[in-house]
C-alpha cells in the first residue's frame, strides 16, 4: 500500500509551511533517514527525512508552494513491488487560503484529498476540537465552530477552515459588521497612492503572535536606571586580556549574564503562565532578540546562569549568525524563560517591549549615555543605561518584578558580583 509523506509540524505552533525544495525526484529509491525535502517556516529552514524505505512514487506539492497545511500529504512512497499507478488517485493538498480575495480570472485550486470530518454530537452540543488560532478567528467572525468540518488531523478545525468561511451576520441585521481590529487600511487611501508589499510568513507570524500577546497577556512595566561605569572598565580590561584568544565581550553579554543570575536569585520570577498553573523553570534560558530582514527572531542561550561571559559571547554570536541565515532549529528559538531586547546600539534611550509567549517577562535595554547623577550629595557625570521590564501580571506581581530588576541592577553595576 502506498505510504503518504505528510507535511511535518516543525514546532508546536506551526500550522503551515513552505515546501522550499525537493531533494529527491519521482522514481528515486529512499531509505529511512534519507533527506527528502527542505521545509521553510517563518523562522527557519529545516530538512526532513524519509521514515520509510521504498521508491518515490509521486511528489504531490511543487517546490516553492507556500501555505501547505501541517499533516497534508506532500509525497507518496511506493513499497517494493508496487507500481507508480498506485499513487495516481492521490491528489495534491490545497494550500492554506490567502487573506486576499482571488481575482475572477483565477482558476480554483485543485480539490484536496478529503480529511476525516470532525466528530460532532447531534444538536451541536459537546466538545469541538479546534486550534487556538481557529477559535479566535471564529470568535471574531461570529462563526459557530460546530458547523465546520475540520481538515486537520482527526478532524481538528484549523485556521484554514475558518478563514474561508464568511462572517456570520449579526442578529436582527442583514449586513455583517467587521470585528474590532480588522479595519483594512486600504479603505483610507486612494488607489495608486501607495505600493502594496505582501506580508511574508515571518511578518504574518509576528503580527499574529504579538497581537495575541497584547490581547491576552496583562502587561505592566517597571523601569530602572543602571550606572555602567564599573562595567565598562571591567569590559575593557577583559577584552584586552582576551584579545589573543579572540574574545570580544559586548555590553549585551554582561546584560544576558546579569539577567540569568537575577532569575536564579529571584526564582519566583523565572516562570511561565500555564492557565491552571505556573511553570517555575529550573534554569535561566535567556532569549536575545535578533533583527532580520523583514522581521526578528529570539534565539535562546540555554542555562545561561551556568555560562561565563566568554561562553555567552561566543554562543550569542553563533546564534545570531545562524538566525540571519535561517538555519536555527526550533529548539534554538522556542520556549525560553526570559528575553532581552537591546536597541541601545541605535541610540534608543528608553522603550517597552512586548512579551514573547510562553515567557512571562522581557527586558528592553536602552543606550548607555552620559548623565548627571547625585553621589553623596554631589552631582557627578556617569554612564547610565535605562532598562524597562515588561511583566505578565498573571505570573509576576509588581513587587516580584521589582525584586528581579533590583537583582539585575546589582549585578550590572558591580560586575565582580557575577563571579560569586
Amino acid at each position: 500500500m502506498p505510504i503518504q509523506i505528510l507535511m511535518p509540524a516543525l514546532s508546536p505552533t506551526m500550522e503551515e509551511g513552505t515546501l522550499a525544495k525537493w531533494l529527491v525526484k519521482e522514481g528515486d529509491a529512499v531509505r529511512s533517514g534519507d533527506l527528502i525535502a527542505e521545509i521553510e517556516t517563518d523562522k527557519a529552514t529545516m530538512e526532513i527525512e524519509a521514515v520509510e524505505e521504498g521508491t518515490v512514487g509521486k511528489l504531490l506539492v511543487v517546490e516553492g508552494t507556500e501555505g501547505v497545511l501541517v499533516n497534508a500529504p506532500i509525497a507518496v512512497i511506493l513499497e517494493e513491488g508496487e507500481d507508480a499507478s498506485a499513487a495516481d488517485n492521490l491528489s495534491a493538498p490545497t494550500p492554506a487560503p490567502k487573506s486576499e480575495t482571488p481575482k475572477a480570472s483565477e482558476k480554483p485550486a485543485a480539490t484536496p484529498a478529503k480529511a476525516p470530518p470532525a466528530t460532532k454530537p447531534a444538536g451541536g452540543g459537546g466538545r469541538v476540537f479546534a486550534s487556538p488560532l481557529a477559535k479566535r478567528i471564529a470568535q471574531d467572525k461570529g462563526i459557530d465552530l460546530s458547523s465546520i468540518n475540520g481538515s486537520g488531523p482527526r478532524g481538528r478545525i484549523v485556521k484554514a477552515d475558518v478563514e474561508g468561511t464568511p462572517k456570520a451576520a449579526p442578529r436582527g441585521k442583514g449586513k455583517p459588521q467587521a470585528p474590532m481590529g480588522s479595519i483594512d487600511a486600504r479603505a483610507f487611501y486612494e488607489e495608486g497612492s501607495y505600493e502594496e508589499i505582501p506580508l511574508n510568513s515571518m511578518r504574518k507570524t509576528i503580527a499574529r503572535r504579538l497581537t495575541q500577546s497584547k490581547q491576552e497577556i496583562p502587561h505592566y512595566y517597571l523601569t530602572i536606571d543602571c550606572v555602567l561605569d564599573e562595567l565598562l572598565k571591567v569590559r575593557k580590561h577583559l577584552n584586552e586580556e582576551g584579545a589573543e584568544q579572540g574574545i570580544k565581550l559586548s555590553v549585551n553579554d554582561f546584560i544576558v549574564r546579569a539577567s540569568a543570575l537575577a532569575l536564579k536569585k529571584v526564582p519566583a520570577a523565572n516562570v511561565s503562565f500555564a492557565e491552571d498553573a505556573l511553570l517555575q523553570h529550573h534554569h535561566s534560558d535567556v532569549g536575545i532578540a535578533v533583527a532580520l530582514e523583514g522581521g526578528l527572531i529570539t534565539p535562546i542561550i540555554r542555562r545561561a546562569e551556568e555560562k561565563g561571559l566568554a561562553e555567552i559571547s561566543a554562543e550569542a554570536k553563533a546564534l545570531a549568525t545562524r538566525a540571519r541565515d535561517k538555519k536555527l532549529s526550533p529548539a534554538e528559538f522556542e520556549g525560553g524563560s526570559f528575553s532581552v531586547s537591546n536597541l541601545g546600539m541605535f541610540g534608543i534611550k528608553n522603550f517597552t517591549a512586548v512579551i514573547n509567549p510562553p515567557q512571562a517577562a522581557i527586558m528592553a535595554v536602552g543606550a548607555g549615555e552620559p548623565r548627571p547623577i547625585v553621589v553623596n550629595g554631589e552631582v557627578k557625570a556617569a554612564t547610565v543605561m535605562t532598562v524597562t521590564l515588561s511583566c505578565d501580571h498573571r505570573a509576576i506581581d509588581g513587587a516580584l518584578g521589582a525584586q528581579l530588576l533590583a537583582a539585575f541592577k546589582s549585578y550590572i553595576e558591580y560586575p565582580p558580583s557575577m563571579l560569586l
